[in-house]
């Protein structure tokens, strides 16, 4: 059975930090990219930040320099460190893998969510 277990979310106050973490069963982490996606009350889900079966990453303009995706494969884990987060960045966050595939549209899996909320 394919598991994508979130967790590190909560409460902190604007400036603060977060680290989500995102725990990977049943599928060959190492072959998949694996993404951090958010989605805000009234709003759509956005692509927040990605990291490549290969370790190369991605991040959103709203969230640049303040986040930062890694991965570590020997642990089958997926992290976003959130530094200095702004009340803007509350939102549902969602741990999603990717099969990596030049060929076709690979395998896909989504966590249950965690909750980050930013507020004084």
């Amino acid at each position: 059975q394919v598991q994508l277990v979130e967790s590190g979310g909560g409460l902190v106050q604007p400036g603060g930090s977060l680290t989500l973490s995102c725990a990977a069963s049943g599928i060959a982490f190492g072959l998949f990219n694996m993404n951090w996606y958010r989605q805000a009350p009234g709003k759509e889900r956005e692509l927040v930040a990605t990291i490549t079966d290969e370790g190369m990453t991605n991040h959103a303009d709203s969230v640049k320099g303040r986040f930062t995706i890694s991965r570590d494969n020997a642990k089958n884990a997926v992290y976003l460190q959130m530094d200095n987060l702004k009340p803007e960045d509350t939102a549902v966050y969602y741990c999603h893998a990717k099969l990596q595939s030049d060929y076709f549209q690979g395998s896909e899996y989504w966590g249950q969510g965690t909750q980050v909320t930013v507020s004084s």
